[in-house]
Parts: structure tokens; sequence; C-alpha cells
């Protein structure tokens, strides 16, 4: 099926799109420009939408806005933001109805003409699914990036051929529930995240399985072998797996071995591929990520375009971005870092003992473990948001009686601003905060981005 003949057979069905953000407000264009009656639902007002709710007024969609924007779904069809879960009581009352309930990517799945890479995880994705993007592009492909980062792609079919390959980063918002059927599978790792919107711990690891339910036997799921949960996703893969991993010996797989990395056959033949210090990108967890993307493009790419790449490749923005040095100090943006497992990765990483900014919003995510991590390989941390008297709490509690220096502020501002009047030359500056942006910001890239501002004007 095309993506004509989609909208031409829902052409006489009423559609909702729940969430008016950057996933959804191509495909609610898409849809009124099709001749589809659309209504489209935001918790937002009018006022703070601003020119996007007279586009699409303009365009012929409803806005149902406000607080009570759930409270009248009735649609035949309703497409959800990845951040309202299925199992949204406003969503199961739609579906008892006799509503269905899908989205943008659930959708783009079902009617992409050609080969799909598929990555999720906890920690890593982005990075790892922006890696299989460069190998594959760099070896020639033409590649279509995006799902949870660049540009949504179900607008995007009409241009791509059975020959071109897809490569999409999915969260478990997206995944949950959703049936789709990626050609490769990656999951990255897991490790509790996003608690405060699903039911449990159990539910956000059973919603990674969407990934690889409806693979076929030919089809690829590869997973990390040193992450506890990859045997509980083996059992019920129905497609072939593999693994990676930078501390044992797994076949078939990925390894790094005595600082070489090697695809292993599952006779056991070896085949060299690089030498992990050349890779750029600093730090064990984007060895790591290399990896899986290197698993993952097996039989796609050659040794040799992975080797040229990894040394080119300079990472992707918001992950350990060099902003600037400015009077010996170093400043470094690392805002997608919205977990605690994030957090100490990016810490483990540096060669140096950062100040480190900390907080933002609460996923309900336990931070003992980063306290730790704080007060053995910080030089101080300043603390805001949402989260900053539960992070206080935790290093308090891990420095155990220690003049660990931490400080609180009431924001970005005020953070970068005391850091750095208190760093020294030869000190690094790291914004890795442990949470989410939402709080204060719309997401992490604007998070970053006010960061790397406020850097660039200091003096």
């Amino acid at each position: 099926m095309t993506l004509e003949s989609y909208l031409d057979g829902i052409q006489s069905r009423t559609v909702a799109v729940v969430g008016i953000g950057i996933s959804n407000l191509p495909l609610i264009e898409l849809l009124c420009r099709s001749g589809i009656q659309v209504t489209a639902c935001d918790k937002r007002t009018r006022e703070e939408l601003g020119d996007t709710a007279e586009k699409l007024r303009s365009l012929g969609a409803e806005l149902q806005l406000g607080e009570d924007y759930l409270d009248h779904l009735h649609q035949d069809i309703i497409f959800r933001t990845p951040g309202l879960m299925p199992f949204d009581p406003h969503l199961e009352a739609a579906k008892k109805r006799g509503s269905v309930v899908t989205s943008e990517m659930e959708v783009f799945f079902s009617l992409c003409p050609c080969r799909i890479f598929a990555v999720t995880g906890s920690d890593g994705k982005t990075t790892t699914t922006t890696i299989i993007s460069e190998l594959l592009k760099a070896a020639g492909y033409t590649v279509h990036l995006g799902g949870n980062i660049g540009k949504p792609l179900l607008c995007e079919l009409p241009s791509m051929r059975l020959e071109d390959l897809a490569v999409l980063e999915l969260s478990s918002f997206q995944l949950h529930s959703m049936k789709c059927r990626p050609h490769t599978a990656v999951i990255t790792n897991i490790s509790p995240n996003h608690l405060d919107k699903h039911k449990d711990f159990q539910d956000y690891i059973d919603a990674k399985c969407s990934i690889f339910l409806s693979q076929k036997p030919d089809d690829r799921l590869i997973l990390f072998a040193d992450d506890d949960h990859s045997s509980y996703y083996s059992a019920l893969a129905p497609s072939r797996v593999s693994w990676f991993s930078d501390t044992k010996e797994v076949r078939p797989g990925c390894i790094c071995k005595e600082g070489k990395i090697l695809w292993v056959s599952s006779d056991g033949t070896e085949e060299y591929i690089m030498n992990a210090n050349e890779i750029r990108i600093p730090g064990q967890h984007n060895v790591r990520n290399y990896l899986a993307a290197f698993e993952a493009v097996r039989g796609y790419v050659s040794p040799e375009i992975c080797r040229e790449t990894a040394m080119r490749f300079s990472g992707v923005e918001h992950r350990l971005e060099e902003v600037r040095t400015l009077n010996g100090v170093r400043y470094i943006n690392d805002s997608i870092a919205s977990s605690p497992t994030r957090t100490i990765a990016g810490l483990r990483a540096l060669k140096t003992k950062p100040i480190i900014l900390l907080g933002g919003y609460d996923k309900h995510l336990p931070f003992d473990s980063l306290g730790e991590e704080v007060c053995q390989r910080a030089k101080a941390a300043i603390v805001t948001g949402d989260t900053a008297d539960r992070i206080l709490y935790a290093i308090h509690t891990a420095s155990a009686g220690s003049e660990f220096p931490v400080y609180r502020t009431e924001n970005m501002v005020e953070s970068v601003s005391l850091a750095s009047r208190i760093a020294e030359a030869g000190d690094t500056v790291l914004l890795s905060p442990a949470c989410a942006s939402f709080d204060q910001f719309r997401n992490f890239e604007e998070r970053g981005n006010l960061f790397k501002k406020l850097v660039m004007v200091l003096e």
C-alpha cells in the first residue's frame, strides 16, 4: 500500500491528531491537504499555539485545545502523540467506542517500501542511530533518518525507493503497544527511565519488546550481552539474535577484545575492524555504541568504511559537545543526559573532574548511584530544577560528611554564572542534568541551546 492509497482509504473517516508538536504537525497538514476531516488536539491554548493555531484553522482543521483537550475523543482514527500512553483513560474509552488508536510512526512502518533499521534502549539511542545512518551513507546508500530524531518520515514516503534504507530511533513511548517490523532491531541497554509515564519498570521493559515481536525469522535483533534484560528479550525473539559486548566474547556479534574491535561469526571466526582508541568521540559508552552500530550494519558496510567513519564522526549535538574554552576552562554540553545512567557515563568519559550542572524535571528515578558517582568523579556540583532537593540529598548521603562542594540555584542562568565564577584554569564545566528538561524547557535541545548561548557570552 502506498501513502496515497492509505489516504484515499480514510477519506470518509474522521481523524483526531493528539498533540500539535514536531512529529504530528506535518501529519495534520498532510491529512488536511488530502481532504480528510481532522480535529487537532493539544493541551496548549490558542494563544500559546499562536501562528500554528491559525495556520491549522486555515487548512480546515478543527481545534480542540486547553485542559480538557482529551475529553471528547470520538473520531474513527486517533493518532496519539508519543507522550500520551496508549493506556490513558481517554484513549481506552475511545477504543471501547470503536476508535482505532495509532500513531504517525505505526502508519509509517505499515507503508514504508524499504528496509528499516530501528534502535531503542535507555541510553545511547540517538548516538547509535546516528552512527548507523552515517555508516550506511558512507557505504553509498540513500538513508532516511527519523523517528524520535530528525524529521517525521511519513510525509517523506513518496520519495522513498525500494533500495533505500530507513534508520529510526524509537522511544518506549512510541513503541508501547505499537505493531512494527524493522528488519534490523537494536536494543542498546535497559535501565529505569520514564517511570513518571509508565505503569512501572516492567511496563517500560515490555514496551521495548515491540521493536522485535513482529519480526520474521530472517530479521535480526541485536542485544547488549552485558545487560541483565537481554536474556529476557532473546528468549522472546522470533528473529536471529546477535550480540555486542566490550567485556565478553560472544558469537555471533561485535566485541572489543584487547583494545581491538572485531566481528565474530557463529563459528568463532574473527574479522578485525579497528582499534577502539581510534574512535573519535570519547568514552567507553561510545565504544559500546559503535559495537552496536557495527553489528547492525554487518553485511552492508566494509570494515574499512566502519573505521574511516568512526575516526571522522565528531558526535551528535548535545552529547558531550565541546562548546568553548575560555580562560582555560572547558565548557561541555551534555544536555541529552536526561537520566542518572547517562550522566554517569558522561562523567566516566571525562579525564578530569568537572564542575557538573545537575537537575530538572522529575521522572521518578533513583539518584543514589548518581550521588556516589558525582562525589567520586566531580569537583563540585550545581543543582537546580524540580529534582534539586532529591539530588542534593543523594550527594549529601554519598559524601558521608565530607566537604564535597555542592550549590543550589534557581535556573540555568544562575548555574552557568556560578560555574564560571568558581571554575579555575584547567577545569571543565559540564552540563549533564541527569533529568528531563520539562520543568523549565520544552525539550533537552532547548536546554542545551540556552547553555551554549550563556557560555558563548561569558567574558
